[in-house]
């Protein structure tokens, strides 16, 4: 007989298990398929070039952010934690692959930039490893591959370690363009993620409720010429934490 939920963490895990093993993408488990996915340099992925978010650059251009102490959530190859070094920023890079962080360390070898690279599951990181406060926390893609409850970790970490005024910006599915728009249960239902969770502005409005708008809004479509990375399907949202 198993009677073993008793925390938070108990109930959250017991529902991590409920999805298929192909599905985790946001566990230690999901290292594989990650792995996997950047194992190929050359593959033709848009993320994989070597240019910051534009939204990122214009934060930082229109002063919305200045330069402190970061935290670069799912960093992949490092393409925004390399943006956000060369601005001035002490950085924290946090991914799932080995794979990812080994590029992504590659890159910043190559730029001479000062990165901490962490490979591991961003909401179990010990203090020494993620300790904040973080002035900026970012994140491009992240986000949007989180089941339903995993929300409830997300929203915890920023209690932890974002600064008062500090800022949250990220990027994530929008729908009518991409990802998921099935209800939240429906995901328990069917065991998968179907790659991904569309938002909507008000959903996000909802979930980081606590937190400011500064501005939400469309990513900018970027040229391949461009020397910034854009995609129309993705939201852009800045927030800060007041008080």
């Amino acid at each position: 007989m198993d009677r073993n939920i008793r925390t938070i963490d108990d109930v959250l895990k017991l529902l991590d298990g409920l999805f298929a093993p192909e599905a985790d993408r946001w566990t230690s488990g999901g290292a594989a398929w990650w792995d996997g996915f950047y194992a190929d340099r050359s593959r033709p992925v848009p993320f994989f070039v070597a240019k910051p978010d534009e939204n990122l650059v214009a934060y930082l251009d229109e002063k919305l952010i200045a330069p402190g102490r970061a935290l670069d959530l799912g960093c992949g190859p490092g393409r925004n934690a390399l943006h956000l070094a060369a601005a001035g920023f002490q950085v924290d890079a946090v991914d799932l692959s080995p794979t990812a962080i080994a590029w992504a360390e590659d890159r910043a070898r190559e730029a001479g930039a000062t990165i901490r690279f962490h490979c591991g599951d961003a909401f179990a990181l010990t203090p020494d490893e993620s300790d904040g406060p973080y002035d900026l926390i970012y994140d491009s893609g992240c986000f949007h591959h989180l089941p339903p409850h995993r929300r409830i970790s997300y929203l915890a970490l920023l209690d932890r370690v974002l600064a008062p005024g500090g800022h949250l910006a990220l990027t994530c599915f929008a729908a009518g363009e991409m990802g998921s728009e099935l209800p939240d249960r429906a995901f328990y239902q069917q065991s998968a993620l179907h790659g991904g969770l569309a938002y909507t502005p008000e959903s996000l409005r909802r979930v980081f409720s606590d937190l400011t708008e500064v501005e939400l809004r469309r990513m900018r479509d970027e040229p391949p010429e461009s020397a910034l990375f854009g995609e129309p399907f993705l939201w852009t949202a800045l927030f800060r934490r007041d008080g």
